[in-house]
């Protein structure tokens, strides 16, 4: 069989399994054994399997993920997200969209500190849905900011989405931690900065508040800082020990496990029944993860040694387009893509198709990935497959419509598009940082 009918075999089947609702992982390699069947080349399986055991489970790099989910695990018991919200509501009372600012705040808070997604949007979903809800608050604005800023946690550092996008590249996780800060940080900023004007231009959708119990500005300004230091210790412990050289990504996420627990003991919330599902929740996440990694690397070797994946590269080649208009090509697939499946298999399916490519333009492969990287938030968000709005479903109200949440997350698509339109204009929103902390300028 011609490497190109092999492209189309294996694809198809892979958009098959999918739609079957058959899981990721098992729809990856499952594929790569019929693959490597029709091609005739069964001998392609033993090769496939030395390089998982050689190239994914002997991978240092991604030691990393199961510790920062187990710091995810410890802090999601040690009420830190809760009582800060409780500040920031009481702080930001008088405010018109006060308890939406919030959300945003307590959003980027937990992804420099958590970096999951479904834990972030349950934890702010269970803290602020119903306040907003009760104190007027648009449904489609309340569910829709919820979601979108819960996303932020696979772009603000520490991601797991990161550290799997550097094992996967020949950039560390370092440098993509420091290209991804910025971008990160300035898109929470934008959807601050949206919750103001929806609040100026229709204030019935994003009301001010009273407080409800009567405590003086000192003493909120006091409980907020008090609230706040254990998560900002945790976030310079990671982040700072990074970003100086003093730690790799694997040893500040140790570091990071260990302050998440010591918050917990100080918080005097450790349990030992939260301890143990602490690392039972760790074990189920991480496995789910390397399963669909292993399924993704027997995928893209069996596509790669049948000639699967040069006839996809050079498919792309032969299209002779500007760089600018392949990049966006490559982005409209990413984007296509995030409406059927997970971050996951997206960059492991996609990155040994578009980096090669990416680095035969000239194209700086940290601005690509990163710019990739956000353009993945939406794949959380797109139907009918987007995971965030399931979590959006799970936690609201039966009187809060399905299409209600759909449509209110499609601002922040709009945002997150408008933000990868910025970086394309200004790259040094990505590139200034690891320039000045590496000196790199690929």
């Amino acid at each position: 069989m011609s490497p190109e009918y092999i492209a189309i075999t294996m694809s198809g089947l892979l958009l098959v399994g999918l739609f079957m609702g058959h899981p990721l992982a098992f729809v990856l390699g499952g594929t790569a054994v019929i693959g490597a069947l029709l091609a005739g080349k069964p001998m392609v399986l033993g090769i496939v399997v030395n390089r998982i055991y050689g190239d994914v489970l002997d991978n240092y790099t991604l030691i990393a993920i199961p510790l920062f989910v187990l710091m995810a695990q410890f802090l999601s018991h040690s009420d830190v997200t809760d009582k800060m919200f409780e500040a920031l509501r009481l702080l930001m009372s008088n405010v018109k969209g006060g308890l939406a600012l919030a959300v945003v705040f307590i959003s980027i808070l937990l992804a420099a500190t958590t970096g999951i997604i479904g834990a972030s949007i349950t934890m702010t979903g269970m803290m602020a849905l119903r306040p907003m809800l009760r104190y007027g608050y648009c449904p489609k604005l309340t569910t829709g900011l919820i979601a979108s800023a819960g996303c932020l946690g696979i772009l603000i550092p520490p991601s797991i989405m990161l550290i799997l996008m550097a094992s996967y590249s020949p950039l560390s996780i370092g440098e993509l931690f420091a290209g991804a800060l910025i971008p990160g940080v300035s898109l929470g900023i934008f959807y601050a900065l949206w919750v103001v004007y929806i609040a100026w231009r229709s204030p019935e959708r994003a009301p001010s508040v009273e407080p409800e119990e009567q405590i003086s500005r000192a003493a909120l300004v006091k409980m907020l800082l008090i609230e706040a230091a254990p998560p900002m210790a945790l976030i310079f412990g990671i982040l700072g020990s990074m970003l100086a050289g003093i730690a790799t990504a694997t040893e500040a996420s140790a570091i990071g496990v260990l302050l998440a627990l010591l918050i917990v003991i100080v918080k005097r919330k450790f349990r030992w029944d939260n301890f143990f599902n602490a690392l039972y929740e760790t074990g189920r996440v991480s496995a789910m993860i390397l399963f669909i990694v292993v399924g993704a690397t027997a995928f893209t070797g069996v596509f790669n040694i049948t000639g699967g994946l040069s006839a996809v590269q050079g498919f792309m080649r032969s299209l002779d387009m500007e760089p600018w208009l392949l990049i966006l090509t490559m982005l409209a697939i990413i984007f296509i893509l995030g409406c059927f499946l997970d971050w996951t298999g997206i960059v492991l399916l996609s990155f040994p198709v578009f980096l090669p490519i990416a680095q035969e333009m000239g194209i700086s492969l940290l601005w690509f990935i990163i710019l990739i990287a956000i353009v993945l938030q939406t794949s959380f968000l797109t139907p009918p497959f987007g995971y965030a709005l399931f979590y959006m479903r799970a936690i609201t109200p039966t009187s809060i419509r399905t299409i209600d949440i759909i449509t209110g997350v499609l601002p922040f698509i709009g945002l997150i598009l408008f933000m990868c339109i910025l970086v394309s204009i200004f790259p040094g929103i990505i590139t200034w940082l690891p320039k000045t902390l590496y000196g790199i300028t690929s």
